[in-house]
């Protein structure tokens, strides 16, 4: 008698990210029938609401999610940061990541990654499989490997983003431009799906955009971007319709699917620009009178801030014109600490949380991390410029970040008080689980 072993199926894991989409709004539009496949999705598994990075920015999540760390460990602390004993800013990129992606650790054992508009990857990096960067990459070129696909991306019609410059000037010139890019990135994920793969990951950040621009038109029922609000999502749902078929027609059913987002959302009332604060409550001067850059500040200073909620006090050692002794740091932190605690706007409570660095971080890098990290209140959208006077303003955005209203899907309960950053090694446990 011949014993006939059977092989055991090819492990595979695909990840969708829906780029600050917040939990309660995929809630919503999978109840109005909006979305019926995430309905179905919420339905048949579990929606876990997720904790974005501190500070809340794709930046510094999306590199939680592919490292599994926080910036202590991975070193990216935000869009921008200070170049070492300066106050002069630099923009840091996935060159400066000082730690591995869990796909490497998939490319060490064997395994194929292709990898789609992922952001915080530019520029893109050799790896066993396909890398096209996503935002904030600047050259399409620099953004793809091997080179080979820049033919092939360049006949779909590929673009890396929506123009932001002409959305911001004018909103309503969104809508072509999501529809564009959507539709160019669908074509990449049929692409490169035919191709041999064990671990694929596909990113939608129209959806970021279109909260940034017009949060409004999902609002207020009669808006005249509202249906078109609700339409772009369908679309949405459409592609990850197809993704679902063709996800289980691989595998036979949903276990290794996942769903992401790295931020949550919300509307915004006012910008909260902390730097106007910090001089009005006097850790703060510039030797100039209308500063442009942090290089402006002035000597006496113990604190400033960058965006969107980072404050780094003034210490010797650390700064060129450092004030604050180590011994002063703690009290300090707590005094600003309980100041922004109680600052409010016409009676609204501004802010929600403040955390200490160390609270936040671990990792060789933390002390390359500023000191408090501030969680505003919803509406109230944290920023960094010098060139303000006013502490409040209003703003041309219609929408702003969330820390705590991401959100998390899988075909099973993982935990409560989930973060993106624990979401590599239940991916990694995927492969582990399926070759045991």
């Amino acid at each position: 008698m011949v014993l006939i072993r059977r092989r055991k199926p090819q492990p595979r894991v695909c990840v969708i990210g829906l780029d600050g989409v917040p939990h309660s709004l995929l809630i919503e539009l999978a109840r109005q029938d909006v979305m019926p496949t995430m309905a179905s999705l919420i339905e048949n598994g579990h929606l876990h609401r997720l904790k974005a990075s501190l500070p809340e920015v794709s930046a510094v999540s999306w590199t939680d999610f592919m490292t599994g760390a926080d910036s202590g460990t991975h070193g990216i602390f935000g869009f921008t940061d200070l170049k070492p004993d300066s106050y002069a800013l630099r923009f840091p990129n996935f060159s400066d990541l000082k730690t591995k992606t869990f796909w490497q650790d998939l490319n060490g054992l064997g395994k194929r990654c292709i990898i789609i508009n992922q952001p915080s990857t530019y520029p893109a990096r050799p790896l066993n499989g396909v890398m096209i960067s996503g935002f904030v990459a600047l050259d399409l070129a620099r953004s793809v490997y091997p080179l080979s696909l820049m033919a092939p991306l360049r006949r779909m019609g590929y673009r890396i983003d929506v123009d932001t410059v002409k959305a911001r000037q004018n909103p309503n010139l969104l809508w072509p431009e999501l529809d564009e890019t959507l539709a160019g990135r669908r074509k990449a994920l049929e692409y490169f799906w035919k191709e041999d793969w064990d671990y694929f990951e596909f990113v939608l950040t129209g959806t970021d955009r279109l909260h940034h621009f017009l949060w409004k038109a999902l609002e207020e029922d009669e808006h005249p971007g509202h249906r078109k609000f609700l339409e772009y999502y369908r679309k949405v749902d459409d592609v990850l319709n197809w993704i679902v078929r063709a996800f289980r027609e691989l595998t036979g059913g949903d276990h290794g699917l996942y769903l992401l987002s790295d931020h949550g959302f919300c509307g915004v009332e006012q910008e909260v620009y902390l730097n106007a604060w910090l001089k009005k409550e006097g850790y703060l001067a510039f030797r100039v009178a209308s500063p442009q850059e942090l290089e402006d500040i002035a000597e006496g200073s113990v604190a400033f801030a960058l965006d969107p909620g980072r404050i780094y006090l003034n210490t010797r050692g650390r700064f060129p014109k450092g004030e604050v002794a180590q011994a002063e740091r703690s009290g300090l932190r707590t005094e600003i600490a309980e100041k922004l605690l109680r600052l409010e706007f016409q009676g609204k409570k501004v802010v929600r949380h403040v955390f200490e660095a160390e609270g936040v971080y671990t990792g060789p890098l933390v002390s390359q991390a500023p000191d408090l990290l501030v969680v505003s209140a919803p509406g109230f959208d944290l920023k960094g410029s010098v060139k303000k006077n006013e502490i409040f303003s209003p703003t041309d955005l219609q929408g702003m970040h969330t820390w705590d209203d991401a959100f998390f899907w899988a075909d099973h309960h993982v935990r409560e008080d989930l973060a993106i950053r624990d979401l590599a090694a239940l991916i990694m446990d995927h492969f582990h689980e399926t070759n045991a």
